[in-house]
């Protein structure tokens, strides 16, 4: 991330800020690395466990995750839906992208303002975790603080390039703004007086003003009358939905949602926004202090350690090389059969879901392995494409999967076992995608034209290739099952294998370790400020009794459980259409999931159908992530032909979902054999 040449000062001190905190995110990532690999070492080896690693890994997870906000900010890695913003013209599409900056700094103001004043407060009355450690809470909350105030500066400096060539008056007049901002919530205290004898404080009302009046200064009049519009536009659907029954109230924060992610707010911004409105506008009394515990809170554990070991892992084996070796093996191998190529491409992706965790990695990277060699080849671009968008849903499927570790820490499901009862429908899967391959080249012989076959030798040869990647595997997942190792001590010694694979083949030195963990970072950070918000946005859910009162519903209504799975699938998948997999989990799984209970549903059987249900929103238009992952790696493929090449496979998914209904044992068999 270079900044322009005579690029304004204060931009430059952002930017420096920024990759600041992305470096020592970065660095904290290694060190995450090093003291559960130690602890492990210490434990298994010499028997004498730390009675550290567990809680400070846990406090430099939450430190990664926050202080990476805004290095992940300035590179455009928090996601956002561009289903209306990528159809607009130039001029408007940087007016709404303003608008859009504009009100979601106003989500991360406010989310800084109380981790500070959250921070402050535990610093001043010496409250201490109860633990081994007897920690201080400010220590671990410290970078929450910093992370959100760095945030917000990169939010501010988005809107200073966006911004039309500004003054020098106006260029000084906001960085004066905010300093006076933070002297008056210094002055008025952690707990402001009420303004007026309304139950909202000063503190909130002048933080609002203040973003307003700098969006006036910097944006101009039509972007600050659209900032404040679609502000009291939502707040004041919350206000009609106060007295209103739980279903209205649901209803408008959805349609509030939908409309916040629609111009363009990030998708974690956009949840914790409805989260705070929820908060002044829901709650008989506002609580702001709320966002910075639940940000607190919803972080603060060692199960989710695992997403960037296993983050590490997956980038690390990218820089290694295996993948292209793993496509070129199976090529050798499948090579004849009708469909080779695609079979080797799906195969492909199959082995790289059970290193990466994530879809978007293993389509990705088989995008740019698999992809042009079958087009060079003479595959139909929709053979080629669309079998590959499909296999890169794998990833979140086949253990270890990200979806399943949020999952499990999200509803309190075993990891271990949601990763073991992910294996067969993950294989049955990767057998269906190839059936379908085999059929599409039998009935249309120019998708797949035949390729050569390879001599014994250079299979062979092949197989000696991808041997590394075939012991990591076997390594990880086997320290797993077996239950040697945590999901987290798995993913933290299959990350530094992974290193020692990449030293060994010489893919690696400082530079590309820097990329590497700075991936990690981005990854890590997006994913995180999106269990934030998501966390913000369900403490109005919990305060309104949502989850019991559906659950009551339900059972008043003698709804069969089939009719609630169908309505639960159906809610998944057009969720999906417009929602990235994480978000949609995590912020729905606490109103469903009790539900899901009630039914009489296994959690573990019901986190791999959701998982599968997610993996259709990845292929599904408008948004499928895999469809516009795939297009951009190659402009010259439309992609219309690319939708129209996921669709048999789509539609594997989908009777997965049905047969794993009808035969819940394909999730559950193998967990409790193993049991």
């Amino acid at each position: 991330m270079s900044a322009p040449e005579h690029e304004p000062p204060e931009l430059a001190a952002v930017d420096s800020l920024s990759r600041l905190t992305g470096w020592l995110s970065a660095a904290l990532v290694l060190s995450m690395l090093a003291m559960i690999c130690f602890d492990v070492v210490m434990r298994y080896v010499f028997n004498a466990p730390t009675t550290w690693a567990t809680e400070i890994s846990t406090y430099t997870l939450v430190a990664v995750a926050l202080l990476g906000t805004a290095y992940t900010h300035l590179n455009d890695g928090h996601i956002r839906v561009e289903l209306l913003t990528g159809r607009l013209p130039p001029a408007r599409r940087r007016r709404l992208a303003l608008v859009a900056a504009w009100i979601g700094l106003l989500f991360v103001a406010f989310a800084a303002w109380q981790a500070v004043v959250l921070t402050w407060e535990n610093y001043a009355n010496g409250t201490r975790i109860f633990s081994l450690l007897y920690t201080p809470v400010y220590l671990p909350q410290l970078p929450i603080a910093v992370g959100l105030v760095a945030f917000a500066l990169s939010i501010l400096a988005e809107i200073h390039r966006l911004s039309p060539a500004l003054q020098i008056w106006q260029r000084l007049a906001v960085p004066v703004l905010v300093l006076s901002l933070a002297l008056a919530l210094w002055l008025l205290g952690p707990r402001p007086p009420r303004a007026f004898g309304s139950v909202f404080d000063w503190g909130s009302i002048i933080v609002a003003g203040t973003l307003l009046l700098a969006a006036l200064l910097w944006s101009g009049p039509r972007v600050a009358a659209a900032v404040l519009g679609v502000v009291v536009l939502a707040a004041g659907l919350f206000v009609l939905g106060r007295g209103a029954g739980i279903g209205t109230v649901v209803a408008i924060q959805a349609v509030v949602t939908l409309g916040l992610l629609a111009i363009g707010i990030r998708v974690s911004l956009a949840l914790g926004l409805v989260g705070l409105l929820g908060i002044y506008f829901l709650l008989p009394v506002p609580a702001p202090i709320t966002v910075a515990e639940r940000a607190w809170d919803s972080i603060n554990t060692f199960t989710l350690t695992a997403v960037p070991m296993f983050v590490l892992m997956g980038a690390l084996l990218l820089r290694s090389g295996l993948s292209d070796q793993v496509f070129e093996a199976l090529a050798k191998w499948l090579g004849r059969v009708p469909g080779g190529l695609a079979h080797a491409g799906v195969g492909a992706c199959g082995i790289f879901a059970a290193v990466s965790g994530s879809s978007l990695a293993t389509a990705a990277t088989m995008g740019m392995v698999a992809c042009p060699e079958m087009m060079r080849r003479g595959y139909s671009a929709r053979l080629a494409y669309g079998s590959i968008a499909a296999g890169g849903t794998l990833g979140i499927l086949i253990p270890p999967s990200v979806a399943m570790i949020i999952y499990g820490s999200t509803v309190g499901a075993p990891i271990a076992t949601l990763f073991i009862a992910g294996i067969v429908p993950g294989i049955l899967l990767v057998l269906a995608f190839m059936a379908v391959i085999f059929a599409w080249a039998l009935l249309d012989r120019s998708a797949a034209p035949p390729s050569p076959a390879a001599s014994w030798p250079a299979r062979l040869s092949a197989l000696w290739q991808i041997l590394p990647i075939v012991l990591l595997i076997g390594a990880v997942l086997g320290v797993l099952y077996a239950g040697i190792a945590t999901p987290t001590e798995a993913g933290a010694m299959g990350a530094a294998a992974a290193l020692g694979i990449c030293i060994a083949r010489g893919r690696l030195d400082l530079e590309t370790l820097g990329q590497v963990l700075l991936e990690t970072v981005r990854v890590t950070s997006f994913l995180f400020l999106i269990i934030i918000g998501a966390s913000i946005l369900t403490y109005s859910f919990d305060y309104l009794r949502l989850p019991t009162l559906l659950v009551e519903a339900v059972q008043a209504a003698n709804l069969t459980p089939a009719l609630v799975m169908l309505a639960i699938a159906v809610l998944y998948i057009v969720l999906g259409m417009f929602i990235d997999s994480i978000s949609m989990m995590v912020m729905t799984l606490p109103v469903l999931f009790p539900l899901i209970v009630a039914m009489g549903f296994d959690p573990v059987w019901f986190g791999v159908v959701l998982v599968i249900l997610m993996e259709i929103g990845l292929v599904t238009p408008p948004v499928g992530v895999n469809l516009f992952v795939l297009h951009g790696l190659s402009r010259d493929v439309a992609l219309q032909e690319i939708v129209y090449g996921v669709i048999p496979f789509t539609l594997v998914l989908a009777a997965m979902v049905l047969l794993l209904y009808w035969l819940p044992g394909l999730a559950t068999w193998l967990p409790a054999s193993m049991s």
